[in-house]
């Protein structure tokens, strides 16, 4: 059978290139509002202690509220018939405007306090989150309509990884630099303002959506798709069918505290090093390893495969935890010390950044195989709403440690106790290692890998090629005419004992 449509390139070095900026811009808005949100209500002052600590976990209501907005959003998208301009992209432009408003009213210092600044907090965030979604899950799904070769995918994904997490670490550039601008500005030593947090939020705000859109114009999706339209009954049950969705979404969960360490970086810095600006050399000794990472991972997968990466990497972040940890309080935070086990810390991040775009691409590729439809609106959803669920999470239990009564931590303090630089730095680094090993525990699992992934490339290609055919049209694309059958024996590693359950024949398929 000839493979030569699995392994045709699609995308030119520029269309990879502008899908990576606009990946960066969305990030870069949302990790300024994740790294520098609690950090504002407590600098403006107008929420208790106690209110303080209960804020993290109104946040995470408010996102959890709004998580039932991404199966909307993906069902929508799912639903949605091409005009020309394609199912996903459309999206996109429609969320820029609501992100930028929200992000700017978010840090507003309105002049309210005790019940109804949390009331305050709680609708705007539940808002922010909403826009967030309706412009993070076709993004992330334009990565499996973009090319039909699976290789490339890989690739692309790893490249556009790549900015993905230097979006992430940008605000901790930005942010220092914008204060050097605005009069009066913290600078890189100082504590930032109230004006400052609204200035950072108008111009990450504005360019970062401005980047995102860029996507809209300049990238074409490719992989054909029909207008599925699913009651949310069909889409939970298309959900609960994919097993290797299901997967990865426990994983997600089990390994919610693992970029928690990205939401208190602004007070791991306040506390260690003197200064929240100082964040940058925190976030570039985490970001250089994560980068390094986000190049070799593509490299990783092809050598192994996406579970031995995805397990072997949980398994080192764990490990890269502890010593960042039992180094840095050893030598009191010595920079010397900090700078190398914090890099060794970054390297987990570029795979398991990486490796779940990477599986619910392939596991919409297995549903397609399976049913006959194409879903990446409700995968993609799945994947935002496990992402924004568990970085919610994640950062609520950091930053409830960090701002309990046992660490003692807040923003207007000057001079920190070690005992309280301590407490600051475990929650930094040990609770994040710890559910990073965790994650690593559904994967085990998962075997859509090597020959199996292979293989269903191959057979959808068929498919695809015999559906465009008009002697043939879509009932040969339906029943999978000259498709071969594959098999769990054709599966790299241990395959579960019910072979057909875990990718059907061709006759289940019919």
């Amino acid at each position: 059978m000839d493979g030569a449509g699995v392994t045709k390139k699609y995308l030119s070095f520029k269309e990879i290139l502008i899908y990576s900026v606009g990946l960066f811009g969305l990030q870069m808005v949302i990790f300024y509002l994740n790294s520098y949100q609690l950090e504002f209500y407590s600098t403006a002052g107008r929420l208790t202690a106690a209110e303080l600590v209960a804020a993290p976990f109104l946040i995470l209501a408010a996102k959890v509220v709004s998580a039932v907005f991404d199966p909307v959003v993906g069902n929508l998208i799912d639903r949605k018939r091409d005009k020309g301009f394609g199912k996903l992209k459309p999206f996109v432009l429609y969320a820029s405007a609501p992100l930028v408003l929200f992000t700017v009213l978010l840090f507003i210092d309105v002049p309210i306090s005790g019940g109804a600044l949390l009331a305050y907090i709680f609708v705007i965030t539940t808002l922010w989150s909403m826009a967030m979604t309706m412009a993070d899950v076709p993004s992330q799904a334009m990565s499996a309509v973009l090319t039909p070769n699976p290789d490339e995918r890989t690739n692309l994904i790893g490249f556009s990884g790549t900015f993905r997490s230097i979006g992430q670490a940008a605000p901790y550039v930005v942010v220092p630099v914008i204060c050097l601008i605005v009069p009066g500005g913290a600078g890189i030593e100082g504590t930032l303002s109230v004006s400052e947090y609204l200035w950072n939020a108008v111009a990450i705000g504005v360019i970062g959506t401005a980047m995102l859109a860029l996507i809209c114009f300049f990238n074409k999706e490719r992989v054909p798709y029909k207008s599925e339209k699913m009651s949310f009954r069909q889409m939970f049950s298309a959900i609960k069918s994919n097993k290797y969705l299901l997967l990865v979404m426990i994983s997600y969960f089990l390994g919610f505290a693992r970029q928690g360490a990205m939401a208190i970086q602004v007070q791991a810095a306040n506390a260690i090093l003197g200064g929240q600006n100082l964040i940058i050399i925190l976030g570039l000794s985490t970001a250089a390893g994560t980068m390094i990472s986000m190049a070799l991972t593509p490299l990783l997968i092809k050598k192994l495969d996406e579970r031995k990466v995805f397990v072997g990497m949980s398994v080192y972040g764990f490990l890269s935890s502890l010593l960042a940890f039992f180094v840095g309080t050893a030598t009191n935070f010595h920079l010397g010390a900090l700078i190398p086990t914090l890099f060794l810390m970054g390297l987990q991040f570029g795979a398991v950044n990486i490796m779940p775009m990477v599986m619910v691409a392939d596991c919409v590729d297995y549903y397609e195989y399976k049913t006959g439809k194409r879903t990446e609106g409700v995968a993609y959803a799945v994947l935002s709403f496990s992402v924004k669920v568990t970085l919610a999470l994640g950062s609520a239990v950091c930053l409830a440690v960090v701002f309990s009564d046992a660490v003692g931590y807040t923003a207007t303090t000057e001079e920190f106790t070690f005992e309280t630089s301590r407490g600051v730095y475990f929650a930094y680094t040990v609770i994040p290692g710890i559910t990073s090993l965790l994650a690593a525990v559904p994967i085990l699992f998962y075997d859509l890998t090597g020959k199996k992934k292979a293989d269903i490339a191959e057979a959808l290609r068929v498919r695809r090629a015999a559906a465009a055919l008009p002697d043939i049209g879509n009932d040969a694309a339906a029943s999978g005419a000259d498709v071969k059958e594959i098999s769990d024996s054709g599966a790299q590693g241990s395959a579960p004992a019910d072979a057909a359950e875990s990718v059907p024949s061709d006759e289940d398929t019919k």
